[in-house]
């Protein structure tokens, strides 16, 4: 079972982890990125290139799918304005021992940071805003998958 969407709406985690909980698997882990407030971000705006990113998500989906023995994988990511505390992504997978679940969770959303079009901008307490800028320690998590 694969559930791949971009959304504005807020993302329910417990409605979307009992997918993956549903499945007759021993193990569910999950990843919830929120909106965190560096150097003074009171909101994000994210943008993405409709059609682009679904199969970018897919591609990921698929990839974990075929290097650990999965049965379900959740991927939400939110796209629009959101503040400070809110839910940008959801990244769930489920499997019948937890080591699969776990490192298959941490391989997508390492991967999902560096493959997948988003960008994203951050708006400031003083009024300003500017676009987030890639991160070389982003690269460097997504690169350790590759071994």
């Amino acid at each position: 079972m694969k559930y791949i969407r971009i959304q504005t709406d807020a993302i329910d985690t417990g409605v979307e982890l009992a997918r993956l909980e549903s499945l007759p698997g021993g193990a569910v882990a999950s990843f919830t990125g929120l909106v965190r407030d560096d150097n003074g971000v009171v909101a994000l705006e994210l943008e993405h290139f409709p059609g682009m990113t679904e199969a970018a998500l897919a591609d990921l989906a698929d990839t974990a799918c075929a290097r650990w023995p999965l049965l379900g994988v959740v991927l939400i990511h939110r796209v629009g304005p959101m503040r400070l505390g809110e839910r940008i992504v959801l990244v769930g997978t489920a499997s019948q021992h937890r080591a699969a679940a776990l490192e298959a969770c941490a391989f997508l959303i390492d991967r999902l940071k560096t493959d997948a079009p988003f960008w994203k901008r951050a708006h400031f307490a003083n009024g300003q805003s500017g676009w987030v800028e890639a991160k070389e320690s982003d690269d460097q998590a997504a690169a350790i998958w590759d071994k």
